[in-house]
């Protein structure tokens, strides 16, 4: 008898990576997606500037993640600390508190018209520089003003959208910006983001396109109710007011028509 394939919950681990900075984060979240075969389940905010992004797949791909996450959070300056949960019971599943809200906000989001475009992340220490370096930026090249994140300590993230080249250029001016009103923390431009970390990205309402019903072009009840009013409306015409026929008082004398009779013409031939 050949043993069965354990479930796949068996085979799944949690990866967690920590930086001080929510575009370093963002920049995390990216390289673990393409490097690995994982889900990015969120982020975890529990302030003073600390993040954390959470993946969720097989063992193997998970520490994989992990690896390059933690990587290029050391190249950024902000890397704090990481870790691989192996087949974690679905106890500690339930109870972090990141899975369940971020899995009802995407689904109530509905769909950004923004998607499928660059990302470009510019945080600051102190919210009048993020503002300043978000007009700046706006006013610099054509992006768009997504949303913005707060992640405590001061620190403020304003997150813009747009072609690759555009978000370059607007980011580079934010940049000038932010150091000329406060303090310029960290900055990141994503070129292609994947889906999941599409549904993660702070949005503002303005570019959500939530799904509406479908209306048909014709109610039929409403039409069955027209219809029985007008019938209801209609005014039928009184039998007992029509006119009736009335027998011919004298008979029609038919004057019989005359009978030519053909005259018969004497045969020549019996003479």
């Amino acid at each position: 008898m050949t043993s069965q394939r354990p479930p796949i919950l068996s085979e799944s681990a949690l990866g967690l990576v920590s930086t001080r900075s929510f575009p370093a984060i963002v920049g995390v979240a990216d390289n673990m997606l393409k490097a690995a075969a994982v889900r990015l389940v969120g982020y975890e905010k529990i302030g003073s500037g600390y993040c954390t992004a959470v993946v969720r797949g097989r063992i193997a791909d998970v520490r994989l993640a992990v690896e390059a996450g933690a990587e290029i959070a050391e190249q950024f300056g902000q890397f704090v600390d990481k870790t691989v949960i192996s087949r974690p019971l679905a106890n500690l599943e339930m109870v972090l508190p990141i899975s369940g809200r971020l899995s009802q906000i995407a689904a109530e989001q509905g769909y950004s018209r923004l998607s499928n475009q660059a990302v470009g992340l510019l945080e600051t220490r102190g919210f009048p520089a993020m503002v300043g370096a978000a007009d700046a930026m706006l006013k610099s090249a054509e992006v768009y003003l997504s949303g913005y994140e707060i992640i405590g300590d001061g620190l403020c993230t304003v997150v813009i959208r747009g072609n690759i080249s555009d978000v370059a250029m607007a980011v580079e001016a934010g940049m000038y910006e932010a150091d000329r009103i406060g303090e310029l923390h960290a900055v990141m431009v994503i070129p292609r983001p994947l889906e999941d970390l599409e549904d993660t990205l702070p949005t503002a309402s303005c570019w959500i396109e939530k799904a509406q019903p479908i209306s048909l072009p014709i109610e039929l009840k409403e039409t069955q109710k027209e219809l029985v009013g007008q019938a209801e409306k209609a005014e039928l015409p009184d039998l007992r007011q029509l006119p009736i026929a009335e027998p011919v008082a004298e008979p029609i004398e038919v004057t019989p028509t005359e009978v030519i009779t053909p005259e018969v013409l004497p045969d020549e031939s019996l003479d």
